[in-house]
């Protein structure tokens, strides 16, 4: 059999929700490649898995890969695993692939779990048009035009220590705004809570949150789309300009785009972060 990679996912906290056909490539693999030797071992040793280990993560992607590809153009089948998940979804990998494709070596991907995908479903928000941005951005300009103008669901990692902040920022705007806080997804704590952003963020002042969590935002109102908002500020920016009050004009310019006045006087006025 020619050399190939098999890009692996793996349980995201519950080990029996490995596939068989994951399981059978891990077996059936030369080498597997993962984040983390010794959290792979564990659940190979779960599942009686034997087989050589070498370390991928994002410190030695690419000399890393460099070798893969050489034992896969000399036969080897690589499977590719990451901690939890589908491998380079926020995960190492993508690099690998790439020096797959561009040597023409097979790359094959089962299918598995997803915590993005889990979250999405869970939410109870609608699935037809969804965005997932991976960890969400830690600068408040960015992290705002996401929250508040992303057109359709959002869908994005956070780490527990950020998401009071992250959840107050929206309820300061959009307080109605639909969420779900997905928590410790297949895991013994598993948690989702859903609701309007200022009675989610409530919750966790009172109760900080542990865990792993991915958000799930709904999507924008219709006239809040990044676009509009940019338009809209500026706009507001040449009345300004020409002569007219801030507040006032932004009250108009409110009126006639449906971007909040409070929004586009802040961004008026605030400095970029």
């Amino acid at each position: 059999m020619s050399g190939r990679l098999v890009v692996c996912p793996t349980p995201i906290g519950n080990l029996e929700d490995v596939t068989l056909r994951v399981l059978a490539a891990l077996r059936a693999a030369d080498l597997v490649a993962c984040e983390d030797t010794r959290h792979t071992r564990r659940l190979l040793d779960r599942y009686g898995v034997t087989g050589a280990l070498v370390s991928y993560h994002e410190h030695n992607e690419r000399e890393r890969a460099a070798e893969l590809v050489k034992k896969m153009r000399a036969g080897a089948v690589v499977a590719l695993v990451s901690d939890a998940g589908m491998p380079l979804v926020s995960d190492p990998g993508f690099i690998l692939v790439q020096a797959c494709i561009a040597a023409g070596l097979s790359v094959e991907v089962l299918p598995g779990p997803s915590s993005a995908l889990a979250a999405l479903v869970a939410s109870g928000l609608a699935a037809e048009r969804w965005r997932f941005v991976g960890f969400l951005p830690r600068k408040k300009a960015e992290l705002e035009r996401l929250l508040l103008g992303t057109p359709e669901t959002l869908v994005a990692f956070e780490s527990p220590k950020r998401l009071v902040a992250t959840l107050a920022l929206l309820a300061q705007q959009d307080p109605q705004r639909q969420v779900a806080v997905c928590r410790e997804l297949t895991k013994l704590h598993e948690e989702v809570r859903r609701g309007g952003a200022a009675e989610i963020v409530a919750h966790y002042q009172a109760e900080p949150p542990r865990g792993e969590v991915v958000l799930v935002v709904a999507a924008a109102p219709a006239g809040s789309a990044p676009d509009m908002q940019e338009r809209a500020l500026a706009a507001l920016r040449a009345v300004v300009a020409a002569g007219a009050r801030p507040r006032p004009a932004a009250k108009a310019l409110a009126e006639l785009t449906g971007v909040a006045a409070n929004r586009l006087y802040r961004a008026l006025t605030e400095p970029a972060e």
